[in-house]
């Protein structure tokens, strides 16, 4: 960490020792975003814009290795990319993953920022995404800012409805992630989506 600040001065040092503190870890401090990282750094705007362009690479970097090929060929680069993408997210966000036949991802779009509930997910307007991208499966994802990654009711009944407009057009829904820090669930995983026919 101190290495990649040391071009912005002196103060490399107590910069790195202050972000390590705040976000555990140098994959703590890039997930964490520009905007936290502008707290901890102060009016350092050169080092903070470096942190964010090493953050974009890494980004760029993971999400090559999780969408090259079918998506569920490799859940660990996967859940690798969105954790890093979407942990150190403040607000929730809820981003639909939409695959062709062959598990290969033809949109990542986000469906709601903000809270998460049930009353602000609106399924026909995912499904209607998923058709005009001609989309046959779907990943759900979104995060808890709280750090728990277990599903709430509202995640559940989300799910279910989101699930139930898509099987009445013969789409899938693989999963459900949930992002939350370090940690992960998947409705899958739970038992809290039926397996394919």
């Amino acid at each position: 960490m101190v290495e990649l600040l040391r071009p912005f001065g002196p103060d490399a040092r107590r910069w790195a020792d202050s972000l390590i503190d705040a976000f555990g870890s140098l994959a703590g401090v890039l997930a964490a975003g520009p905007a936290a990282q502008r707290v901890v750094l102060g009016r350092n705007a050169a080092a903070a814009q470096h942190l964010e362009t090493i953050r974009e690479a890494m980004l760029h970097a993971l999400r090559c290795d999780a969408f090259t090929g079918p998506i569920l060929g490799d859940s660990e680069a996967l859940l690798s990319y969105l954790a890093f993408d979407m942990a150190g997210l403040a607000t929730e966000r809820l981003r639909i993953l939409y695959l062709n036949a062959a598990n290969r991802l033809l949109a990542d779009e986000v469906a709601v920022e903000g809270s998460v509930n049930a009353a602000s997910v609106i399924p026909r307007a995912i499904v209607r995404r998923a058709l005009d991208l001609g989309a046959t499966a779907l990943i759900l994802v979104h995060n808890h800012p709280s750090g728990d990654p277990t599903p709430s009711r509202d995640d559940v009944e989300a799910t279910r409805r989101i699930a139930a407009a898509a099987a009445a057009l013969d789409m899938y829904i693989h999963d459900h992630i949930i992002v939350a820090g370090t940690s992960w669930s998947s409705f899958r995983a739970m038992g809290l989506l039926r397996t394919a026919a």
